[in-house]
């Protein structure tokens, strides 16, 4: 059995305008939404055996707080430069490069990759994941490689906003 969390990063900076894409931070929002969203997981009883992430600063930075808000090892966080920018099959093919003793999955993108991976994956239309979101998914299967679009199983869908009352 295979659990894997879609976490779309926390909401970034905009505060400077000629930044490049890749190394907007996190506003304050996002500092606080990361592990808000952590101790979600955390409170049920969901903790990775591995956290895989777009090495982009404002997904870096929401895996980093995420990690250290459920107890997983900072240290241990593998970054994929082909996560940043990348549609379904690249994330897929992301995910098929994790080894098969990793059972449960964090996985920090972007969007729209994540959001369309989320509704590939489950068969199911979730809207846009919004800043900080993570999709549960679980398969019933041993190993990452060859998900098949509508195989897993959608656990739940979660967002800050969905308990602050705050919009996008």
């Amino acid at each position: 059995m295979k659990r894997l969390y879609l976490i779309r990063h926390a909401k970034s900076s905009w505060a400077e305008p000629g930044l490049p894409d890749f190394d907007r931070p996190l506003n304050g929002r996002g500092k606080a939404d990361a592990p808000f969203m952590g101790r979600r997981l955390a409170d049920h009883g969901v903790s990775p055996d591995l956290i895989l992430s777009s090495p982009a600063k404002r997904a870096r930075k929401t895996a980093r707080r995420i990690a250290e808000t459920v107890g997983f090892p900072k240290d241990l966080i593998r970054f994929d430069e082909t996560i940043y920018e990348a549609d379904v099959p690249d994330l897929l093919a992301a995910i098929a490069r994790v080894p098969d003793e990793h059972d449960v999955l964090f996985f920090v993108g972007h969007n729209y990759g994540i959001t369309d991976l989320a509704q590939w994956l489950t068969g199911r239309n979730t809207g846009v994941m919004p800043t900080c979101g993570v999709v549960g998914i679980e398969f019933d299967r041993l190993s990452w490689q060859g998900l098949q679009e509508g195989s897993g199983r959608l656990l739940f869908f979660d967002f800050p906003k969905k308990h602050h009352g705050r919009s996008e």
